[in-house]
């Protein structure tokens, strides 16, 4: 193994180790003080499944990095003592799939079960809605891939006829090929549109399975990665905006703490009536709906309670307090900026390199390159940075559209398994950077099959998540925008309305 492929695989594990590591500390300093010491099971499934989808997509880089292992190679073969990343990249899609398909449906089924019924019962029922969704799923995939279960080519049919072998080789555009006088059908450029075929054949059962779910994860993208990769940026910069400007008086304090007291009791009357209605067995939608706008006003004091003791810093490191909570607002900003550079620069990019063909411009791929004739790594750390921005997107899209939908460790999960599509993010760079990865394992893997799969082909063909994708970012840069230049301070928050039923 040559030395650079080892120092390869030093930085591998390092950055493995490094991401698990990362996760862990996130989960322990971001979650929930109620969730503390129970709830291990979901919290695992959210720190392996976010470590996976960050490895899922590092790889990418690492398979252009892998590549340039042997670009100077001297001898044949040398490519040979490379990491095997065909294998890597199929054992990391197989715990991909049992992640998004088994594991975190029947964690989310399981923590959002009845927790007054037993631990049996509640995996019981758990199992019991996996076993259904997957034979609802294998039944669908079943009948799809017997209608419709194959790919068409598109192919040229080009002929040459034989001759002996020549003293010296004379072409031109009129005699493109071998063959005696007279052009011959042996050029794609010059041959007529009658030689253009379709080539049909049935493709196998599993690799169906991953373009629908590639389709699924694609959706997902789509509306999550461009929701995210406007609000990620706006968010830290909203939330400067938003800043406590300087300490308040005691007097102050003890009043906004007063409201947030009476505020608590109304939330946690409201739980009550949820919870005893939830014991009598009348769940409707209206009861549901009452549900998440009590998670949302729960949230919402949760933060209003952060935000009044940053505003008056009590004990007597009261002055170093306040001086790190400016400290941390200034970085939001700071990181805010790069991300909006970020954004912005994946935007230009999609637009003129995939939605216009010809490409205008290979625009990041020179960037890309040019930073590895810099110095061989600095173009994939670019590359992998730019990919894992697009990963935070998809995750901060999920979590913000998330609470709409689901609350507490549930919301978790839904983001978590969000983020385990990362092989629609690992298509979708080594498309994008298709320039920069070209004769990687990934560019093999993500080969034309899906494109010309049929039913499925007109979503690629015309663009359709990119231009989704590129619709959805503007409108959150947009509504960002208006919203953050409206913004003030946002201390004290208004009561989400609840539904008569749960306040009474």
């Amino acid at each position: 193994m040559g030395d650079f492929n080892l120092a390869l695989v030093i930085v591998a594990i390092v950055v493995c180790v490094l991401v698990f590591l990362f996760n862990v500390y996130l989960l322990v300093n971001y979650q929930h003080p109620d969730d503390a010491n129970q709830a291990y099971f979901p919290k695992f499934v959210v720190v392996f499944g976010l470590s996976i989808a960050a490895i899922s997509i590092l790889m990418l880089p690492a398979d252009v990095a892998n590549r340039q292992a042997c670009r100077h190679a001297i001898y044949n073969g040398a490519c040979n003592l490379t990491l095997p990343m065909k294998e890597l990249w199929l054992a990391v899609y197989i715990i991909d799939a049992v992640l998004v398909f088994f594991v975190i449906p029947f964690a989310m089924f399981y923590y959002e079960g009845d927790q007054d019924k037993s631990v049996g019962k509640r995996i019981k029922s758990a199992l019991l809605w996996v076993v259904t969704t997957a034979i609802v799923c294998a039944l669908l995939l079943g009948i799809l891939y017997g209608l419709a279960g194959k790919v068409d080519f598109t192919v040229r049919h080009l002929s040459s006829v034989t001759t002996n072998f020549p003293s010296n080789w004379d072409f031109s555009s009129g005699q493109p090929c071998i063959g005696g006088s007279g052009a011959h059908a042996c050029s794609a450029y010059t041959a007529s549109a009658s030689s253009e075929k379709t080539w049909t054949m049935r493709t196998t059962f599993p690799e169906y399975v991953v373009a629908l779910a590639t389709i699924v994860g694609s959706v997902l993208f789509s509306i999550f990665g461009g929701v995210g990769i406007a609000c990620l940026p706006l968010g830290l910069i909203a939330s400067f905006i938003r800043r406590p400007k300087a300490v308040i008086t005691r007097s102050q304090y003890i009043k906004e703490a007063t409201e947030l007291g009476k505020r608590a009791k109304e939330v946690k009357k409201a739980a009550d009536a949820l919870h005893q209605e939830e014991r009598s067995g009348s769940k409707g939608r209206k009861w549901r709906k009452n549900v998440k706008a009590v998670e949302k006003e729960l949230l919402q004091l949760e933060e209003d309670v952060k935000l009044l003791e940053e505003m008056y810093p009590q004990g007597e490191k009261a002055e170093t307090s306040w001086a790190l909570t400016v400290l941390g607002y200034l970085a939001k900003l700071v990181l805010g900026i790069l991300g909006l550079i970020v954004s912005v620069a994946w935007i230009i990019h999609i637009v003129i390199y995939l939605l216009i063909d010809p490409p205008l411009s290979p625009f990041l791929n020179e960037v890309f390159i040019k930073l590895d004739d810099i110095w061989g790594l600095l173009g994939t750390v670019a590359f992998a940075f730019f990919c894992f921005y697009l990963l935070l997107a998809v995750i901060a899209g999920a979590m913000m559209l998330g609470l709409r939908l689901v609350g507490s460790y549930a919301n978790e999960l839904f983001s978590v398994q969000c983020g385990t599509y990362s092989f629609v993010l690992n298509k979708f760079c080594a498309t994008a950077f298709g320039y920069y990865a070209q004769a990687t394992a990934a560019q093999e893997i993500f080969g034309h099959t899906l494109q010309s799969l049929r039913g499925i082909k007109y979503l690629y063909k015309y663009n359709v998540f990119q231009i989704a994708f590129i619709v959805l970012a503007a409108l959150t840069f947009v509504d960002g925008e208006e919203k953050n230049l409206a913004a003030g301070s946002s201390f004290p928050r208004k009561n989400v309305p609840l539904e008569d039923n749960a306040a009474s």
